[in-house]
Order: C-alpha cells, then structure tokens, then sequence
C-alpha cells in the first residue's frame, strides 16, 4: 500500500472517530445534561387543558324571587384530535352517524368544527376556541339522544357527551319580560380578539356572552370566571389519566328592582287592550284598529327605579337556548310578525300627541304667561290657509291652562304655538331663532336617552329648526330629483306635490311646524320611557333620573359587592308653585276631565292618580293611544300603536294596574299599606341563606 493510501485511511479513520465522539457528546448533552427539560416538555405535550364553564349567575326580582336562572342539558362535542387520526372515509362516517343522532345535517356539523379564520370558515358556525377543547356540536339534546351515545362508545370514536348549564326562565306569575332580560348568544372571533388583547379570562372560545337586555348590561358580573381542566392523553387522544383542575367561579346575581306581581299585571293589561282594541271599529277609516304595538312602564316616581315594563309585540326568550334557527331569527326581524326583537319601551318613537301638552304647558308659564292667562278654544284655529282643529275636545270659548289640559284642548296650545313663532321665529331660515317650547321639551330630556341601564335606547326627536334644516339637507337630492321627472302612474298626486314643495322650501320653519310642535304632533317622537321619566319630575319635584333595572350585585356567597343607587341626572328648574299648578291641572284629568269616564267609583281620594290623555294622528295610520300617569309614589304609562284613543283603548288597563298596585277592590283600597302582597318597594335586599337559597327582604319599606 502507497503512502498516500495510507494517509487517506488515517484521515478517514480520524474523520470517522470524530464523528461517533460528535455523536456520543450530543446524546449525552440530551439524555443526561438536558434530559430533565425535554422529559417536562415530552410530558406537556400529552397534557391538555379543557375549559371548564362557569355557571352564570341568577337574575331576581326585588323580592329573590327568580327570573332568570339555569339548568343542566346534555351537549354533545367532538374532538378534532381524534377525528383527524381517522381515515377520511372513517371520518365522514363519524359525522354522519352523529348528526343523524343529534338531528342536524352533516355538512352544517362539519362546518363547526372549521376553526374560524380558515378559508372555509362561516362567520357563527365555525370554531373559535382552543384547538385541544372539544367542540360543541349540538346543545340542549335531548337525554334519550345523548344515551344513545353514551351506550355505544365504539362507534362514536372522540365524541364526548356532558352536562352543562344553560339559561332557564321560571316566568314566575307566567311573565315574559323578554326586552328587559335579554338573552345569550356564543361569542364572535372579534369579541374573543378584544378579550385576549386586554388580558381578559373571564372569556374564551365557548363561552356565551349577553346580547340585549340587562343580560348584556351586566354581563361581566353574570358571566364568572371558566375553570380548568388538565387531561392527560395518549397518542390517539384517548384519556389516560387527570392532570389536575381548576375550579370555575361562578356568575354574581343581579338583583333588580322589577316586581314580579306587578310585571305580571302590566304584561298582561298591555295584551288585554291591544287585544281589545283589534276587535273594536275605528270610526275614522271604517274598520278595526291595527294595534300593532304598544308598551307600558311602572317607574318609582322618586327614584327613577324601574318596577314593571311591557313590550308587544314579545317573543320566548327561550328561544334562544341551544342555538337559534334561522327561522326563528327571520321571524324576531320580521316587519310582518311586528319586530318582536324591538322593545318599544325603549326603542319605540312615538310622536306623544295630547300627553305632551303638560311640559308645553310649563314653558309658556316660565315664558311670559300666567297661571291667570284665558286664551280661546275655539273649535279651530287658522295658519296660513289650514285650520288646525281640536281633536279630543269641542270648543270652550276662553279657558285657563289648567282647563285646557283637563279637556285636551289643541286650539288653546296651537295659539301659544303660534304666538311664539310670530314673535321670536317668523324667519323661516332662521334655525337660531329663540323657541321657549322646544328649550323646555329639552330641559324635561327630551331628545336624548335618559341613559337607563339596558343597550340600544332610542333617543327621541325634537323636530326643531335645526333638525328640519338637517333633515331637508340629507333629502333634498331626492325629492328634487323626483320633482324634476315627469309623474308617472307609481307617483300619486300628493307624493308629486310633496317632492315639489319639499324641493323648493323643506327647510322652512313654518308656522304650522310651530303650532304641530306644540301639541305633541308634526316630526317629534319620544319613546314612552322618556315620557315616564318627564312625567316623574312633575311629581318628585322637577328631578330627572336615569333609569335603573339592577339594584345590587350580590356574590355567589352572599356577600354585597355592589349596590346601584339612583342617579339623578337633570333638573328641569320649573318652580315648585308652577309644577303644583299642572299638578293640579293633571288631577282634573281623572276628576272630571278627558280620563274621569275611566276612573269612575275609584277611590281617588285615597289614591291621587293624576293623567293626561293622549291620541296622537299619524299620517298614513291609525291614531296613537297614550295615557301617562302618576301618584306620590309610582308613574305608569301605557301606549298602544294605531290604538285608537288614549282614555279609549288604554284607559282600561291604566286603571287596572293602579288597582293592582293599591289593592283596590272596587271603591276600598285594602288596608295594607302594600297594594298586592310584595308589590311595595322593600327596603332592604332580599337575604341570600349559606343553603343558597333566595328569601324576600327581612323589612319591608315604611308606609308611604
């Protein structure tokens, strides 16, 4: 052998020698040096971290009595880390055999176990929790469904079948209150982004978070904190054992200043008159009224506390549990069925015809008239060339403001309309032009929320001169447009016109605008909280107060974390002798004016309950009925959409609520200071025993 063979062994040897002690050194470096760290790392990786949902916490009445709770239903989950090990064919059989069971198709299953932000995810149907918890494919099975899987294991390979908790309404004294509480839906991708970048946990891929209602005004203190669970898994992603858990915390319950009875009173006074109202012949088109909506409000007069609030058309707040169907969502949206989703209570705007004449009635005696002011109702006033008529009353020559409101007198209120438009504002274009009448509708907060504690409130209108100005700018290309084509045989004669007239002056203020505004009618609409809540600062002494539905938050312990006091808000700055003077003006109403044929043989002097009634004309529709109302200690309004007349169609169930809360039996009043057992704000909140049980308050509040 040369010497340069052998110099090639020898650097292949050494070459070789080098590379086995390179080998030797990173093994030991592995299994002795860091053999601690990759063994914790190996043994983290069969460990997965299942989320454990807290029970969301109760909603109760002033009384503990329940309105909201929860109930165990079985939900079946698949888990994707067994599913992917199948075959494909194996797979699609799995899903099959599932769906068939849980009664869904197999597509729309398979679609929600598509982690959300993949190509072929569905905004509400794919997943967005961890990729190692199981996924909820179906909710609220029924238990024969969910044994059927249980008893058969081997052929439901990764489906897991548990217990959880979902929402439950005891309708105690069969209410509904589906507007107030709200409901539940899963959390979206955006909600769970917000979350994490906040350092939020109270959140995660599965949970349900409060969509309307107080259900969503509360819902981080309803929600609770989810709860851990390590499972310990083999390579298949069969469980081989428990790594520990982490308890979840559950929800705090809301307590509320609703009242059961009551609610349950108002509930169904609002379904009777509606009801009534479509079976009764509306005498101006000839046939029955349409009654499509309508809305009532209890409200402590002196707290701004909420104690009762209907809305109609209303829904099943059940219907949302386990998953709504498109179906059912349509029919919540649906214009036909009446938008059952919308609380009129709140989000309803009405124009608040006869009902208004009280706060414009406060303007013009802070404005240069008096209490000793006579102007005429006369059966019509003339603007321009329109006579403005009355609607509810008939012509009583020269009354007082007290009179007019007592008879409902319009012509009375177009005068003072009228009077100040010819004074402060004739320049139609002027939109700064001074206007007492709609600087007070303001100052009683209108035109704005009142901020109560539930989502989506309406604001109302002021149809002032700014807004008109707005509202022409925002229209004008169209009506213009439409004035500029030649009228075809779908434009009538009267939108032709409109478009005509709107084209060249919609921006003008004019003087039946003036005379409109100050009866309650033209462009300006409230909802009926706001007017609860104007009518109470006649009565408690000119305060304006935000609304609250919760009055405490109470741990699952028992322990007071939070109680929500009233809120006072405003001032409307009426001097207490001018409030008196339309207080008075407003016990007429019952006594002898336009109400006092519904109040006959009740105890008014027992109970003070002065009204004012309402039937606002709306074009194209049937009249609105609005009666508003109050005592020393309670507000109650009630509405009725295309009702006809307010003492007519709502006077009834006004009455029959004041009964309720007075326990009056025909012309007694019971001689309990509390009208219905418990229908008396309690003092104090109701006691929360260590058993978890929930029992009234312990006192009950002073006679008033």
């Amino acid at each position: 052998m040369g010497t340069r063979s052998r110099l090639r062994l020898v650097v292949i040897q050494v070459l070789v020698f080098s590379l086995f002690a390179t080998l030797v050194a990173r093994l030991y470096y592995l299994q002795v040096v860091s053999g601690e760290e990759y063994q914790g790392r190996a043994t983290s990786q069969s460990i997965r971290e299942v989320v454990v949902q807290p029970t969301r916490g109760l909603i109760v009445d002033d009384q503990g009595r329940p309105l909201v709770t929860n109930r165990l239903t079985w939900v079946v989950s698949v888990d994707r880390t067994v599913l992917g090990k199948l075959p494909e064919a194996h797979q699609r059989k799995l899903l099959k055999r599932v769906a068939r069971v849980v009664g869904q198709r197999p597509n729309r299953l398979a679609r929600k176990l598509v982690s959300c932000g993949q190509d072929d995810s569905m905004p509400g149907v794919c997943w967005n929790g961890s990729p190692y918890q199981p996924v909820p494919v179906a909710l609220d099975v029924s238990q024969p469904q969910a044994q059927r899987i249980l008893e058969q294991p081997e052929d439901f390979p990764g489906v897991v079948v548990r217990q959880q908790s979902v929402r439950a309404y005891p309708q105690p004294f069969g209410i509904n209150a589906a507007h107030l509480l709200g409901y539940l839906s899963p959390i979206t991708e955006d909600e769970l982004d917000n979350a994490e970048n906040s350092g939020d946990r109270s959140v995660n891929g599965a949970s349900v978070v409060g969509r309307a209602g107080i259900e969503q005004q509360y819902d981080r203190w309803l929600r609770g904190m989810p709860g851990y669970e390590r499972v310990a898994v083999d390579s298949m992603g069969r469980t081989i054992g428990d790594g520990g858990v982490v308890e979840a915390q559950p929800g705090d319950t809301l307590v509320t200043s609703l009242d059961a009875k009551v609610q349950s009173v108002v509930e169904q006074q609002l379904a009777t008159m509606i009801a009534t109202a479509r079976a009764t012949r509306d005498t101006v088109t000839g046939r029955n009224y349409v009654a499509d909506s309508g809305a009532a409000i209890v409200m402590e007069a002196d707290t701004g506390r909420i104690v009762a609030m209907a809305s109609q058309p209303t829904y099943d707040p059940e219907v949302w549990v386990g998953g709504i169907s498109k179906k059912q969502l349509a029919r919540l949206y649906s214009e036909r069925a009446g938008t059952p989703l919308l609380g009129r209570a709140t989000q309803g705007q009405f124009a608040p015809g006869s009902t208004w004449k009280p706060f414009m009635t406060a303007a013009a005696l802070t404005h240069g008239y008096s209490t000793d002011t006579q102007l005429n109702c006369s059966s019509a006033f003339r603007v321009g060339n329109r006579d403005f008529k009355n609607y509810e009353s008939g012509a009583y020559g020269y009354i007082s403001f007290a009179k007019a409101l007592e008879v409902s007198c319009n012509t009375f209120f177009y005068r003072i309309g009228y009077d100040y438009w010819s004074r402060f504002g004739s320049d139609v274009a002027d939109v700064d032009a001074q206007d007492p009448l709609v600087s007070e509708a303001k100052t009683f907060g209108f035109g704005r929320k009142t901020g109560i504690d539930m989502p989506g409130e309406a604001s109302g209108r002021i149809a002032d001169r700014r807004w008109k100005q707005a509202y022409y700018e925002s229209q004008k290309d169209y009506y213009c447009g439409l004035a500029d084509k030649p009228q075809t045989a779908d434009t009538s004669d009267f939108v032709y016109k409109f478009a005509r007239e709107f084209c060249v002056e919609g921006f003008a203020y004019r003087a039946g605008d003036a005379a409109n505004f100050a009866i309650g009618q033209g462009d300006t609409i409230v909802t009926p909280l706001q007017l609860t809540r104007a009518y109470a600062a006649l009565v408690n002494g000119g305060k304006l107060y935000a609304p609250r539905i919760a009055k405490a938050i109470v741990a699952a312990d028992g322990t007071v974390l939070r109680e929500i006091a009233p809120k006072v808000t405003g001032r409307v700055g009426v001097p207490k002798r001018l409030l008196d003077y339309i207080d008075g003006a407003l016990e007429g109403v019952t006594r002898q004016g336009t109400m006092a044929w519904r109040m006959g043989g009740f105890p008014i002097d027992q109970v003070n309950v002065r009204a004012k009634t309402g039937s606002a004309e709306v074009y194209g529709k049937q009249s609105t009925s609005w009666v508003a109302s109050y005592s020393d200690d309670y507000v109650v309004v009630m509405m009725v959409s295309q009702g006809g007349t307010g003492s007519g169609t709502s006077g009834p169930g006004i009455r029959a609520i004041w009964e309720a809360l007075y326990g009056v039996q025909g012309e007694r009043v019971r001689p309990s200071t509390a009208a219905i057992p418990g229908t008396t704000p309690p003092a104090d909140l109701p006691v929360f025993a260590g058993n978890g049980a929930i029992l009234p308050p312990k006192r009950k509040a002073a006679s008033r």
